[in-house]
């Protein structure tokens, strides 16, 4: 992670996937319009980030994830205050976010909803990984650069997207907890103290950034008011299309997941997953530990995304359960169950028994 005041966004330095016009021109619009309001001068960042009127002007244009920033990085120098991220987190509403927000607004619970966010965020959210972790606390929607990005640039990014997340949030959610802050990881700007009323409830210098709810989660099971499962099927079915279209890249991790799929004999082992994408074994680990992962690390991603799935609709004992997930000991599987969720299997399955089909 690059430290101080932004640098030059270099295109050699940064994976191939990111040259890829792949992110949509909402975001980065969204960013520029909001320095204009504050005095900058809109051809000027534009032509600073070389990126054409015509492509940010587009309703379905796409740009790269690197013009992304390079558009970042020309809003920062013409306003420098990384606090403009809070104007653009409370200026996008839900339906701002394509097929995705609206597929949100339609599922049935916040739980359904926060599976199909963790299911299709790449959507929108490429360049930022998001993972949610469930403990007996607090609820924690964590976010992190997929690759290393200057830390004003990042936190302004971040402070646009977890201030959109709240705004979604309550948007769709009347029952959501008083208990909820916005975690950032760099200082306090410069500039919140005007947004403060806006944004309240924001911690910095946070060992980690995201959103915490905190408090009882039983609303996490109750019936959302804006839930319509014809809207849903359709939604679902275009964020399908969309993922289609856009998973052209080369993205090792992605692929691995898409392969980590629970067959009769439990997940592939790595040697068959290599083979399967016509790598070495050597190689795809080479590859995975680029990205900072792991075979286990994605192991354990999806072992916790299919045991979820079992335990709620279906009958299977918690043991058949750990069989099925490779787990020799139950008790190993409900240690590590228990590490994802917060819940050991038999009171996640008791508090999830109406998802069941």
């Amino acid at each position: 992670m690059f430290d101080g005041s932004p640098q030059t966004i270099t295109a050699s330095e940064m994976p191939g996937w990111t040259r890829q016009p792949n992110q949509p021109v909402t975001y980065p619009r969204m960013f520029v319009a909001s320095a204009v309001e504050l005095g900058a001068n809109h051809s000027g960042i534009l032509q600073r980030a070389g990126v054409s009127a015509e492509i940010l002007d587009d309703p379905a244009g796409r740009i790269s994830y690197l013009q992304t920033l390079q558009l970042f990085e020309a809003v920062h120098a013409a306003i420098d205050d990384t606090a403009l991220g809070f104007d653009t987190g409370l200026r996008l509403p839900l339906t701002a976010h394509g097929n995705l927000g609206y597929a949100l607004m339609c599922a049935p619970t916040p739980r359904e909803a926060i599976s199909i966010l963790e299911r299709f965020w790449h959507l929108r959210g490429r360049g930022t990984l998001m993972t949610v972790r469930e403990s007996e606390t607090d609820l924690f929607f964590e976010i992190e650069p997929e690759v290393p990005i200057p830390v004003p640039l990042r936190e302004m990014m971040f402070s646009s997207i977890l201030t959109s997340m709240i705004r979604g949030m309550e948007f769709v959610l009347p029952m959501l907890p008083n208990e909820r802050e916005i975690w950032l990881c760099g200082p306090e700007p410069g500039g919140y103290s005007s947004r403060q009323l806006q944004v309240p409830g924001v911690r910095f210098n946070m060992p980690r950034a995201g959103v915490v709810l905190g408090g009882d989660r039983s609303w996490l099971d109750q019936p959302l008011p804006t839930a319509n499962p014809e809207g849903l099927a359709q939604a679902l079915a275009q964020c399908e299309r969309e993922s289609a279209l856009t998973e052209i890249d080369n993205d090792i991790a992605r692929q691995v997941r898409a392969h980590l799929v629970l067959g009769q004999n439990g997940y592939p082992a790595p040697e068959q997953l290599a083979a399967n994408l016509c790598l070495t074994t050597r190689t795809l680990r080479r590859r995975l530990h680029e990205r900072g992962l792991s075979y286990k690390q994605l192991l354990d991603d999806v072992r916790r995304r299919d045991s979820c799935h079992l335990l709620a609709t279906s009958d299977l004992e918690i043991q058949s359960v750990s069989e099925l997930l490779g787990f020799a000991d139950p008790a190993n599987f409900t240690r590590a169950f228990k590490s994802w969720t917060g819940l050991a299997p038999r009171m996640w399955r008791r508090n999830n028994s109406q998802l069941r089909r």
